[in-house]
């Protein structure tokens, strides 16, 4: 721009004039510093094997009162001279810079008994840089890691019952090589008398257990879960379910809740056709105390569920949770195997673009509820409840009129799961769920193309389930995927998707229901899911109708951009006092709403009070999925077990 106007000033007033005329009055005024040029020590990485040997790592993890890591780590070198040492900060699962460097504390890098100085770069302020003297062969870095004492300083990993290890938050590597061609050999000394799990395998002495040399890369996808209170329990096929628990009784199952895990991986193997490792951990913690997680790893996944999944298997919280192993074990072969160009990067410091999540998230989202179903974990109702309340709630996210849902993928580093004011209407992780709808659309209309003897089970088999046996990592775009549905069902698959992916949409995609023989319908009763969900969070749940979701104690914990509840002025975070006159309670507020008439609300916000109208006649609205037609239809078909 600045370039086009001074030509057009040398064509009218000849150069000279053009460069002694000031382009702003006040330019006359101003000081002008010029820029520096940018200059990064850290080196690119390059696909080939680390010279210095293996890295030595020691980590420390016996204090879980003050919950501190204390790492010391050996890390070979071939030559004297510059040297980059780096935290992780672009995490696997994560989509986006979710490394916490702000913990690393205690820094020290020694050689040959001599103190070296560092400096981080201010330009990655992951990476250290130091200068490596003449004759040393190794390097020494000791640091602590500060691992979050309270939830508001992070995900809490340690407890006095239980840990969580991950590699990127106890270890540097170095920079200028693939983080696959770098070896590392892992040591930690746990409290006395626990118990670990994880992908990797070692010796144990003690306390200590020296795991196997693997490289960087796969280090980082072996976390490591330990605790007081552990069980493990073989599920076939070299998968493991590996337990720990806040209470040993937390570890006490039915046999045929253990069958349903079982079955799961029974499932899987059918599914895909191929297992894409050697063996595999869940690794699951039955907690309140420890933080939530649930993310996936290509021979493991770490997840987090609260106490009562196996007590209180039918209820609440515990009915919701079993969604999460079922998800995240799909991950082994989507997202961990294949996986989107523009998120594999070489090391953890190069910037993943998060690209087709709504393969990676959304079609793991979707057969994480078709394995649920087909291994007894969910049953075949509530699995439709669960779609009915997905298909509602992204209806409800409006937000859709400007942003579309591949916009969406950018979030995580966007938004990084901070609380959003107006969700429907900003949009956030919505590939989740929107590309499990996207899916199931496309499992129909190859079912209808096809009579009903080929489905999305062909495409699992045909793009998860290549190379048996190969636990790196095959890369796709967007035109791999659509070349292999073209092979099962041809189709304007690139249409398909330009239209729900790429382009504004009014609603989320339904095919799938009305194709597969059910269609979206509302009504005063809760479906199961919805009814756990509301008794779980301890809320009513109505963005379906007059468009706020309201806690038992009459916080506003969500509002529909431009429902009714919108537009009577409601605000997330908001308190409702009073509800017709009366003290607000959940039964009062369900009892206004039914009603069907104008109700008056008194309303406290900060410190302020304010009396509304909420002008509403829709009655109580929840989602549910009801038959149309006879017979068995796709969607029917879909959830049938096949083994």
């Amino acid at each position: 721009m600045i370039r086009s106007l001074a030509a057009a000033l040398c064509l009218t007033t000849g150069l000279s004039s053009a460069i002694a005329t000031p382009l702003f009055a006040q330019d006359a005024i101003r000081s002008k510093p010029t820029a520096l040029p940018v200059d990064s020590a850290a080196p690119a990485p390059k696909d080939m094997p680390y010279p210095g040997g293996t890295i030595k790592l020691e980590v420390d993890a016996t204090d879980t009162v003050q919950r501190i890591f204390r790492v010391k780590e050996t890390i070979p070198v071939a030559a004297a001279g510059p040297l980059t040492l780096m935290m992780p900060a672009w995490l696997p699962g994560n989509h986006a810079p979710r490394g916490q460097i702000e913990k690393l504390t205690g820094l020290t890098f020694t050689a040959n008994g001599q103190t070296l100085a560092w400096k981080r770069d201010p330009l990655n302020v992951f990476a250290f840089q130091i200068d490596v003297p003449q004759g040393v062969t190794q390097v020494v870095a000791q640091f602590q890691f500060l691992s979050a004492t309270q939830p508001n300083q992070g995900r809490v990993v340690v407890t006095p019952k239980m840990l969580n290890i991950q590699w990127e938050s106890v270890s540097l590597y170095p920079a200028g090589y693939y983080t696959r061609q770098i070896p590392i050999q892992p040591t930690v000394t746990y409290p006395a008398g626990w118990q670990a799990a994880t992908a990797l395998r070692g010796t144990k002495s003690g306390n200590s257990v020296a795991y196997e040399t693997i490289d960087y890369e796969a280090l980082q996808d072996s976390p490591v879960f330990a605790g007081t209170h552990f069980k493990a329990v073989d599920l076939g096929s070299n998968v493991t379910l590996n337990i720990v628990a806040d209470d040993a009784d937390e570890l006490q199952f039915k046999p045929e809740q253990m069958a349903k895990h079982r079955k799961l991986v029974a499932e899987a193997g059918s599914l895909f056709g191929a297992y894409h490792f050697n063996h595999y951990d869940f690794l699951l913690a039955i907690t309140d105390e420890m933080g939530g997680i649930g993310l996936e790893h290509h021979r493991s996944s770490e997840n987090q569920v609260e106490p009562g999944y196996f007590k209180s298997w039918d209820k609440g919280e515990a009915l919701l949770d079993r969604n999460l192993l079922p998800h995240e074990f799909t991950h082994s072969w989507d997202g961990k195997f294949r996986r989107p160009d523009l998120l594999w990067t070489p090391d953890f410091n190069v910037p993943m673009q998060d690209n087709l999540l709504w393969v990676y998230e959304g079609q793991t989202q979707f057969w994480g509820y078709v394995l649920g179903a087909r291994s007894g974990m969910f049953s075949k109702q509530e699995t439709l409840d669960a779609y009915a309340q997905i298909a509602a709630r992204l209806d409800t996210a409006v937000g859709r009129q400007w942003r579309p849902m591949e916009d969406t993928t950018h979030d995580p580093i966007i938004s990084a799961r901070r609380p959003k004011g107006w969700a429907s209407w900003q949009r956030s992780e919505d590939y989740y769920n929107e590309g499990l709808m996207i899916w199931l659309e496309a499992d129909a209309i190859i079912a209808k193309a096809t009579r009903g003897r080929k489905g999305l089970d062909d495409f699992a088999k045909a793009f998860f389930g290549i190379n048996p046996g190969d636990w790196g990592q095959v890369v796709y775009n967007r035109g791999d995927v659509i070349k292999t549905l073209n092979a099962i069902a041809p189709y304007d698959w690139a249409g398909f998707f330009q239209k729900y992916v790429d382009a504004p949409t009014r609603e989320t995609p339904k095919g799938g229901f009305i194709l597969g023989g059910y269609s979206l319908v509302y009504g005063e009763e809760p479906g199961a899911i919805t009814k756990a969900a509301e008794g779980a969070n301890k809320m009513v749940d109505q963005s379906f109708g007059i468009g706020a979701i309201v806690k038992n104690d009459g916080e506003v914990s969500g509002v529909i951009w431009d429902s009714a509840a919108f537009k009577a002025g409601l605000v997330t975070g908001a308190k409702i006092l009073a509800v017709n006159g009366d003290e607000y309670s959940g039964d009062a507020w369900k009892a206004a709403i039914k009603a069907k008439t104008p109700i008056q609300i008194i309303l406290k916000q900060d410190k302020y009070y304010r009396v509304l109208t909420l002008d509403y006649s829709g009655g109580l609205r929840y989602p549910r999925l009801d038959k149309t037609g006879e017979g068995e239809g796709s969607l029917d078909r879909l959830l049938k077990p096949r083994t």
